[in-house]
């Protein structure tokens, strides 16, 4: 990741949309600045478009129950970020996710629904990133808020224009914005631990009761803050592309 820092810290938005692949990816990419714009009294929302059915490496996991495990693991994880629990989810198939007009057309739908001030997301343009899911929520992050913005998209909606101020993308190979994590990695590490399914997976946590795996997993959260603050000089924080020209 390179990085030419140019601004630290909107101000807080009164509303923020965190569109993610799959359930748990907004915690790893913004958890901290969601928790810090909900203790300001912004009112933060989750919108996952996958139905995070392929997230186990059990093959004889039940998935329907996955599923309905992912979906109360991320309610979960909202009101541990300060949000009030109410998540979007769209429900495409785990790993089956386009960029597609019908898909589109849900994200621009909530967006203007939501009206957030702030949409963050995945960087669809990450060099060499595997998952397909995130390249195609990333692109319709982008494509849905152009789709939200002009009254001639979707009129069928019957619901009234809204354009964002900003768009955060994380994960982004050459950031130019930081938002300080301050006292709020706490509020990361709590959500990102609601997502018990995926200790094994994604944390390296193999035993749920195992302390010394979960504070490895929360010293790599805690080092990735360290980073991303350090290249804007402060000591914790969470870095992005920035997008304004909406």
């Amino acid at each position: 990741m390179t990085a030419a820092i140019e601004s630290v810290d909107l101000a807080v938005p009164a509303r923020a949309l965190a569109v993610a692949a799959h359930p748990d990816d907004a915690e790893f990419g913004c958890g901290a600045t969601l928790a810090k714009w909900a203790a300001a009294g912004c009112r933060i929302a989750h919108l996952v478009c996958t139905d995070g059915s392929k997230g186990s490496w059990d093959p004889a996991e039940d998935r329907a129950r996955l599923v309905a495990t992912r979906q109360d693991e991320q309610r979960a994880a909202s009101r541990a970020l300060g949000g009030t629990g109410e998540v979007v989810f769209l429900g495409w198939p785990d790993g089956e996710l386009e960029a597609g007009l019908r898909q589109r057309w849900e994200v621009a739908y909530w967006i203007r629904t939501l009206r957030p001030d702030v949409v963050l997301g995945h960087d669809p343009w990450r060099r060499y990133r595997l998952h397909p899911d995130h390249r195609a929520a990333g692109f319709l992050v982008t494509d849905g808020i152009v789709a939200a913005r002009d009254p001639h998209f979707f009129p069928e909606q019957h619901v009234a224009p809204h354009r964002p101020g900003a768009l955060l993308l994380w994960e982004a190979d050459e950031p130019d914005h930081v938002e300080e994590a301050g006292s709020h990695a706490h509020a990361k590490l709590k959500a990102l631990l609601e997502h018990r399914s995926q200790f094994r997976s994604t944390m390296h946590i193999d035993d749920a009761g195992a302390a010394e795996q979960i504070e490895a997993f929360a010293a790599r959260v805690d080092q990735r803050l360290r980073d991303h603050g350090a290249l804007a000089g402060i000591e914790r924080g969470e870095a992005f592309k920035l997008l304004t020209d909406l």
